[in-house]
């Protein structure tokens, strides 16, 4: 497993290189709408995300995934319907340390996050089909499958289904007691 913990920093505009270095592979975005990024993109995308931070109200919450001092990936948290307490996460790790449980990581820091401290009732995430290693960690992120919608987005490819999960805080707040109890 990862020798150094993985953390969440709040993303900054000088992110933008680090984040580059993954947003520029077409392995690391293959399934999705956006990349891979030129800088100016790159650059574009993380300004925005870091200026959310200051938004009133504020609904999106995008970190930096580091492994000690080590950028590695990116996670978000986007708040779909404060009254009704909806969010949804997304995440990206770095190809070069996809398979050591850092997705699932993320992840799990962005749920507790949720549920911990906005308050969330319930919180989902997609996937492509195709992308069996996010579909895993969705799984051992202890979120349940809620079925497969068609033609979501377009991606280079053509239109790309997703595959929804969810996870409702009542469930969360089982499973963390549960992790605390060993």
């Amino acid at each position: 497993m990862n020798q150094h913990p993985v953390t969440l920093t709040r993303i900054v505009p000088e992110d933008w290189q680090a984040v580059h270095t993954w947003a520029c592979l077409p392995e690391a975005c293959r399934f999705q709408p956006w990349g891979p990024n030129t800088e100016e993109e790159t650059r574009v995308f993380v300004t925005a995300a870091a200026g959310a931070w200051s938004s009133t109200p504020r609904l999106r919450f995008a970190h930096v995934a580091r492994l000690g001092d080590d950028a590695v990936g990116m996670g978000e948290l986007h708040i779909r319907n404060r009254r009704h307490g909806q969010g949804e996460i997304s995440y990206v790790v770095h190809p070069r340390v996809w398979g050591r449980g850092i997705g699932t990581e993320i992840g799990r820091l962005l749920l507790a996050y949720g549920f911990a401290e906005l308050g969330l009732h319930r919180i989902h995430a997609t996937c492509d089909p195709r992308n069996t290693g996010s579909s895993r960690v969705l799984n051992k992120l202890g979120m349940t499958y809620e079925g497969h919608l068609r033609h979501t987005a377009r991606i280079r490819d053509g239109w790309r289904d997703s595959l929804v999960f969810s996870v409702l805080e009542e469930e969360w707040g089982a499973r963390d007691a549960a992790a605390r109890a060993w």
